[in-house]
């Protein structure tokens, strides 16, 4: 059992460097998940997490869920086999309370129970960078926003053409492939890629003998046309389509023939419009996500049960700057959020209608000072309105050298169309979950830029959470939950050559309800510690090795902390050799020491796995 004290974890935080990137961003930085719009890192009170390209690249991840376990604050479950059901708890909310973004859309699933995002089905491909805005922000991005954001993007297309392609081999016959290409022309720019992934993968029940394989087709394309200086057409779409064996168990995990295919569509059409020299712009966009989950008893057969969540939202957004140190975002959304089932002699439809309206000023009033405050408020056709508020500042007395972030934030989340409306456990009485969420922090850059030090402390209540009432065999607002905890992060590039990271984070998430087989139980699947170490160094002569350590703490696996998960400690390494300017061959082996390990009870992971491939860019 890996245990250790919250002391000894925070001396190994702070004598560890961090890489940039992975915290927050500086004022060189430019984000976009904060206030919806771009912003230099200096003017965000918010804690936000950087994974750009080159570590994307440099990591040789699969998985986006294991990037996002590197940073500080986020913890994960995965139930077996790579694509399995794949859940992101941020801070210690729920896992069904991360909002999640793919180029700009809103993906968390209508026909989920909680309207949550699988995260299982979302592979590296040709992702370029990631944001993880940390705390509630319901004001920008409305429901779901209670733990946090992450906002996944790819690549956006720059001056002239440009490609690249990679192949790798590895572990259980694991066949990972992608290309893209992009280009600029006139008033025209665009991007496409395609990406491919299929593995036998392993057992996802712990004790099975059977391994659960995986395919996983990833598709996105940009185009962008400027009409002229000032009017735009942005177009974006992503697909995924996904076909699982997974092992489906009541009572002693065991094999089964179960299998899930997924086909995920998500879509962006927007105008953008800038007048008076760029003092008024407007977005008015369209988007749309939609997934299908078929599910089957025995491959081959005709799908025994399934569902299909689909949301259409209608966005206009527009940005007045009356000054060089005053905006004002505005804007107002329309959502129809619809899920339909069919499976064992029923179907089910239903849907909802969703008008939001938002404000939010941005002010520099002071040199080195930024304050945003804003307002949300958002109609539900059943439940009525939530109207939610935040504000943040941050900062700077010495030019960005050391920043001084502070943020309260409220966050909701309306309950789905699953617990309002099932026919055996609906509750059309539910009101939205709410939370308010404090934090406090500070950056401090050291030796020209070569050290940046960040510390955060963070408090979030939640009222009114909807959990399943055994007494009533419907859902109601039975729950309360309070998570706090410190977030520290610290990096280092002593020379150009070297990036040493490292990320801690304490997250103490426990149940308020009152109820007393649950009040004071930590919440399930959310450990207190989580230390990440990263270390990569490139030689003159072609050369880059590296590695990362991980490190959890015991967590349990259900609410009243009777079974116990315990912590664990992950090793990888990883090299690359760049034959020739344009290819580079590259592997890496996965839990080099074959811990044996589980982030959900009785399903199966991954022990030591070998991958080498080759990269070829243009």
């Amino acid at each position: 059992m890996f245990r250790y004290s919250t002391i000894s974890m925070i001396a190994l935080a702070v004598a560890t460097p961090v890489v940039a990137q992975e915290t927050n961003p500086d004022a060189d930085d430019i984000v976009v998940t904060a206030s919806g719009i771009e912003q230099p890192g200096d003017e965000v009170g918010q804690a936000i997490t950087v994974i750009d390209a080159d570590t994307i690249e440099t990591r040789q991840t699969i998985d986006v869920v294991d990037l996002l376990a590197t940073t500080p604050g986020i913890r994960f479950n995965r139930t077996g086999t790579t694509g399995s059901v794949t859940g992101v708890s941020i801070r210690g909310a729920e896992t069904t309370q991360t909002l999640v973004l793919i180029d700009g859309v809103k993906v968390n699933d209508p026909s989920g129970i909680g309207d949550g995002y699988d995260f299982g089905h979302l592979l590296t491909g040709n992702i370029r960078r990631i944001e993880v805005l940390r705390g509630s922000n319901s004001v920008v991005h409305g429901s779901q926003a209670i733990g946090g954001v992450v906002n996944v993007m790819t690549a956006t297309p720059g001056s002239g053409f440009a490609g690249g392609a990679s192949a790798e081999y590895g572990y259980s016959d694991t066949v990972n492939a992608r290309a893209d290409l992009s280009g600029t022309t006139g008033p025209v720019s665009g991007s496409i890629g395609g990406a491919y992934f299929r593995t036998d993968g392993i057992s996802s029940a712990a004790v099975g003998t059977e391994r659960d394989g995986y395919e996983n087709i990833a598709a996105n394309a940009r185009l962008k046309v400027a009409f002229s200086d000032a009017l735009s057409l942005d177009l974006r779409g992503y697909y995924i389509n996904a076909d699982l064996d997974f092992d489906s168990f009541f009572g002693a995990p065991a094999d089964s023939a179960d299998v899930a295919r997924l086909d995920q569509y998500v879509g962006y059409a927007g105008l953008n419009l800038g007048l008076f020299d760029g003092r008024f712009t407007s977005r008015a966009a369209v988007t749309w996500m939609r997934n299908e989950r078929d599910y089957f008893f025995v491959r081959g057969t005709a799908p025994d049960f399934g569902y299909k969540g689909t949301n259409l939202r209608f966005e206009y957004q527009g940005v007045v700057a009356p000054a060089d140190t005053a905006r004002l975002v505005f804007g107002y959304e329309h959502e129809r959020p619809e899920y339909d089932f069919f499976g064992f002699g029923s179907t089910d439809s239903q849907k909802a209608n969703i008008d939001s309206v938002y404000a939010l000023a941005i002010v520099q009033p002071l040199a080195g000072l930024s304050l945003t405050g804003g307002v949300r408020h958002d109609d539900h056709n059943q439940f009525g309105g939530a109207t939610t508020f935040g504000a943040n500042a941050n900062y700077s007395p010495n030019g960005g050298a050391t920043n001084v972030r502070l943020s309260y934030g409220e966050g909701f989340k309306a309950p789905s169309l699953f617990q309002l409306y099932d026919s055996f456990s609906g509750n059309a009485a539910l009101r939205p979950e709410r939370s308010k969420s404090y934090d406090v922090g500070i950056d401090q850059s050291l030796a020209d830029g070569r050290a940046l030090v960040s510390l955060t402390a963070f408090l979030r209540n939640t009222t009114d959470q909807i959990n399943f009432d055994n007494a009533t065999f419907t859902y109601g607002n039975i729950d309360r939950t309070r998570a706090k905890g410190i977030e520290a992060t610290l990096a280092l590039k002593p020379v150009d050559a070297l990036n040493v990271t490292a990320s801690y984070s304490y997250i103490d998430a426990r149940d308020r309800s009152g109820r007393p087989a649950f009040d004071g139980k930590r919440l399930p699947r959310r450990a207190a510690h989580a230390v990440s170490l990263s270390a990569d160094h490139d030689w003159s002569f072609g050369l880059s090795a590296g590695a990362t350590v991980t490190m959890v703490g015991d967590s349990f696996d259900n609410a009243t902390n009777m079974v116990r998960l315990d912590g664990y400690a992950l090793a990888g390494v990883r090299a690359s050799f760049a034959v020739t300017e344009r290819i580079e061959v590259y592997g890496r082996v996965d839990n080099l020491f074959d811990a044996d390990y589980a982030t959900a009870f009785n399903f199966g992971t991954y022990g030591r796995a070998a991958h080498g491939g080759v990269r070829a860019r243009f």
